[in-house]
This record gives C-alpha cells, structure tokens and sequence, in this order.
C-alpha cells in the first residue's frame, strides 16, 4: 500500500469518529456548558494519550512545546467559533459552513503559497461544495453573526491543517499532537473558571459522550491527523474531511432515526465522489489498463 493512500485511510478513519461526534457533543451539553464540555474532552485525551506516549513526551523538546503552544491555540479559536457559531445559526448553514475548510485550504496555498492545485482536485472541490450544500443546506442561506462564526471557523481549521502539514515534520509528531491536546484542555479550562461554572458529568450518558469524545474523536484523531498529515497534502486533507456530514448523516440514521432528503443522499453521493475524484490517479489507471490489452493482444 503506498505511504499517501495509507496516510488518507488515517484520515478518513479520523472523519469517521468526527462524523460521530455531534451526536457525543450533543448528549455532553445536555449536562455540560460549553468550555467545560471542550476542557474535560481535552484534558481527558491530553491525561491519556500522555500515559501511552509518555516515552515520546521524555524526550520533548522546546521546539515541539513551541509548536504545540501554536497549534493548540489556533485549534482553541477553532473550537470557540464553532461553539457560538452553532449557537447562533441554524444546523443546516452550520453543517454547509464549517465544511468551507476544503475550499479555505487551496484558496490561502493559492495565495501565500503560490501552489496551484491539481485539475482534478479542483474538480473535486466543486464536486464537495456542491454535495455539501445538498446534503446540508436546507432553508435560504443569510449571514448573520452565527454564519460569521462559522466561517471563521471553517478559515481557522483550514489554517491548523496547513500549519500542522508544515510543521509535523519538523518535531516528534506524536508529542506535538499529545502537547497540542493538553494546551486545548488548559486554554479552554481557563475560559470555563471564569466564564462557567465548571463540573464533572452527573450521570452515565454524558460520561459516556466525554469519553468517546476524548478517545477516539480527541487522542486518537489528532495525534493521527498529525502523523498521517506528514505524508499527505493539505488539500487531500481537507477533501477528505468534508465527507464530515455523510458519517455524522449515517450515525443520525442508525442512532436517532433521521433519514436524508432525495436532496441529500444526492449531496452525499457527490462527496464521495468528489473525494475519489480528487484521490484516485485515474491516468495511471488507464495506461495500467492499455499496458495490459497491449500485453493481451501479444
């Protein structure tokens, strides 16, 4: 299996447990305020990812806390516009928005970086803003303060993925992810003291969705993000971060019933389609294929 088809299934394992943390989020703040919900899910991860890699964080360096100082604080901002973009726009024109990352990404490497994406990812971004919209959007789209939020988020996230694919392979990647988590679960516990009144969860259900939610969407998912962001682009990232709304439509589904307009199972084929368009090298395919036919015809 090549190295950037393995680092893609990590990445798209990654969407898989994000797609499922709506539903974990949403059964936390059913008993948790908003910064203490972030803070317990990062300290959490923070605590136990450190005692499987305590032997990597022996070793840390100044450089790596640096590194874990700056990206923590852009996944923190992160974290607060998707909070209070949730808060004061619809679910539809939140999904559509935070899901802007895979635009953002191209469009600022276009900018800054002067790298001009590939034909066939740009066909897979028009692919996924237009899925993404099927799936998501349903009511008319205005920007109000919510929608602002959320596209400050969705620029912010697609600035950590970038800055993360710059950096990753500069430090200890897994004490990079390990610090960066703690950092997120100090800086949100500091807003939770002084603007919440912090607590620990008072019964099973949002233990439940703190540790899923530390596990597998926190720990696992960014210190796996790191390590696979250093043999992947940051365009292939953010693609394949936008099939975000298909997993968290399929646990909706499974989990609460919800089913999909004709719209959005539409939106949602598009997406995936977009993904295989931007990853799969269809030239080597068909010069594979006429290789073959050639071989046959011998």
């Amino acid at each position: 299996m090549k190295t950037q088809l393995r680092a893609d299934l990590m990445l798209l394992m990654i969407t898989f447990f994000w797609g499922a943390s709506i539903l974990l989020t949403k059964m936390g703040l059913e008993d948790l305020q908003g910064y203490n919900l972030i803070s317990l899910r990062f300290t959490l991860a923070f605590l136990l990812s450190g005692i499987v890699f305590y032997k990597h964080l022996l070793k840390t360096d100044f450089k790596t806390v640096k590194y874990a100082f700056l990206l923590a604080s852009i996944l923190f901002i992160v974290y607060v516009f998707a909070t209070f973009g949730t808060k004061y726009t619809s679910v539809s024109n939140a999904g559509f928005l935070f899901s802007l990352t895979v635009i953002f990404i191209p469009v600022i490497s276009f900018l800054f970086l002067k790298q001009m994406p590939e034909k066939k990812v740009v066909l897979g971004i028009v692919l996924s803003i237009v899925g993404i919209g099927l799936l998501t959007l349903h009511n008319q789209l205005k920007i109000g303060y919510g929608d602002l939020f959320c596209i400050l988020c969705a620029l912010f996230y697609a600035i950590h993925i970038m800055v993360t694919g710059k950096i990753a392979k500069q430090v200890n990647s897994i004490s990079l992810g390990v610090l960066q988590l703690g950092f997120v679960g100090l800086f949100s516990m500091i807003f939770s003291i002084f603007m919440e009144k912090p607590k620990l969860p008072d019964n099973y259900e949002s233990w439940f969705s703190i540790l899923a939610l530390s596990i597998f969407c926190t720990a696992i998912a960014f210190i796996v993000q790191i390590i696979a962001q250093q043999h992947t682009s940051p365009t292939h990232t953010g693609l394949i971060f936008s099939l975000e709304p298909v997993f968290s439509a399929i646990f909706a589904f499974f989990f609460t019933g919800e089913t999909l307009t004709t719209k959005g199972y539409l939106g949602a084929t598009l997406l995936l389609i977009s993904v295989l368009v931007a990853e799969l090298d269809f030239k080597s395919f068909l010069k594979l294929d006429y290789k073959k036919n050639i071989e046959k015809r011998l």
